[in-house]
């Protein structure tokens, strides 16, 4: 593409958008830290809602007095680039500044969508920091952008941002409900929160697939996970044998918070008569959550070799991917709702594990915060029978008691309470309560 071609499309796509109103997505609760000097990167398993992320930042910075002039957003999966390479990057900020003189006296924001399109982006981008008064935003597809290695491929100049589907209240909110709350709502409130939750555990927080019928849904689902599987990695990793990745998948998605032992799947392989060896099954675990497709975590303990012999467990990134992949008719909710669990401590960041005692029993989730904090919460459907009561119960004491937590909270669909206990209170809340709390 000549040097006048070039620089005639981009003052197009740059003129369209100051032309174009900004799309008012629905407001996500994740922030973007916009520190000067850094890259924010927005990572996330494909169809989170990135890109619709970064409007949202558009809109907030307009909306604190930032000039529409001053901000830059080029898509880079615009066919009208093609094919565009490192050294017609340089050209974006040119043309932006020709267009716009007085942005070179004032702090612009660089919005890139699908930067991995051109290859050696990383040396644009590092420039552009060095160079320019920019803050830069970056979203996109490719693995290397859903992966932690942008950190070392920015050599430090990024802060990423992780970007799940939608959260329940953020669920809330799309569907035009009233996201607040009273701290006491009366009995139709709490019915209806209920019986949201509900809905939302079976349909999942993708944006795409919200208010869409069930067959429809599950079919853009499955459609998510197959570009996962030939894009974030059989491409990337050069995967040739498909039969034992594909079975891992159907594996970990049809049974969310589920036990994985490497050793034991890899007996199952055997039996249904699939090669694959032990190491290539690691590495397909790693991959799959290095695209966000699911995430797992260890036994709590600080022994290497306890994490290590202990199974891991495996929790999709959404409860819809779930009952896409479900065997059978059914699905346990039990199940469902500790995946939710399990995703709400994610996006809050915390630091999680689940706890087993000696005598094997076991708690779903010890959570930390970053001052050290521990906090034992257990997932159940209902506790209303005796024998599942006490069986919670008593898994929770023991962890209580092996580390000194003070306090615990057992989550189910519906029940609230207080249970005072010989280690100290548990807080039975309904899930919808503990989904919307604000700490």
């Amino acid at each position: 593409m000549n040097w006048e071609t070039m620089n005639s499309i981009l003052e197009q796509i740059i003129g369209d958008f100051q032309d174009r109103p900004l799309p008012q997505p629905t407001r996500r609760e994740v922030a973007l830290p916009m520190l000067p000097g850094k890259a924010d990167t927005l990572i996330g398993m494909r169809r989170t809602g990135k890109s619709w992320r970064i409007f949202q930042a558009m809109n907030e910075l307009l909306a604190t007095g930032a000039a529409k002039e001053s901000l830059l957003y080029i898509n880079f999966d615009d066919e009208r680039l093609y094919p565009l390479t490192i050294a017609d990057l340089h050209r974006i900020p040119e043309t932006f500044f020709r267009l716009c003189p007085e942005n070179k006296q004032r702090r612009c924001h660089f919005f890139f969508d699908e930067i991995q399109n051109v290859a050696g982006w990383e040396r644009f981008v590092r420039r552009l920091l060095d160079t320019e008064n920019a803050q830069i935003t970056l979203t996109g597809s490719s693995a290397r952008l859903l992966s932690r290695e942008i950190a070392t491929t920015l050599r430090g100049r990024s802060l990423a941002t992780e970007i799940f589907p939608f959260s329940f209240r953020e669920a809330l909110r799309h569907q035009g409900e009233d996201d607040a709350f009273p701290k006491r709502p009366g009995s139709a409130h709490r019915a209806l929160l209920g019986n949201r939750l509900r809905s939302y555990l079976e349909t999942g927080g993708f944006p795409e697939v919200q208010g869409l019928e069930t067959p429809y849904r599950l079919r853009i689902l499955q459609e998510y996970v197959d570009v996962v599987i030939l894009r974030d990695v059989v491409e990337r990793h050069g995967i040739g044998n498909l039969a034992p990745l594909r079975y891992l998948i159907r594996h970990l998605l049809g049974a969310p918070a589920g036990a994985f032992s490497v050793n034991r799947f890899h007996n199952d392989l055997k039996s249904q008569g699939i090669a694959c060896g032990k190491n290539s099954l690691h590495d397909y675990l790693a991959h799959l959550e290095d695209a966000y497709l699911v995430q797992s975590i260890h036994v709590d303990s600080r022994s290497v070799r306890q994490r290590q012999v202990n199974p891991r467990k495996v929790y999709p990134i959404d409860t819809g991917l779930a009952q896409a992949f479900r065997h059978g008719s059914g699905m346990d909710r039990g199940r469902l709702l500790e995946t939710l669990v399990f995703l709400d401590l994610r996006r809050r960041g915390l630091d999680i594990a689940y706890f087993r005692s000696e005598q094997g029993y076991e708690v779903d989730f010890l959570a930390r915060t970053g001052d050290g904090e521990v906090l034992a919460v257990q997932v159940a459907e209902t506790v209303a029978d005796p024998n599942t009561r006490q069986r919670e119960l008593r898994a929770i004491e023991a962890a209580m008691a092996e580390r000194k937590i003070s306090a615990a909270v057992m989550v189910t669909l519906d029940e609230e309470e207080t249970i005072e206990t010989t280690r100290g209170p548990v807080a039975v809340v309904p899930a919808w309560r503990w989904l919307l709390r604000e700490e």
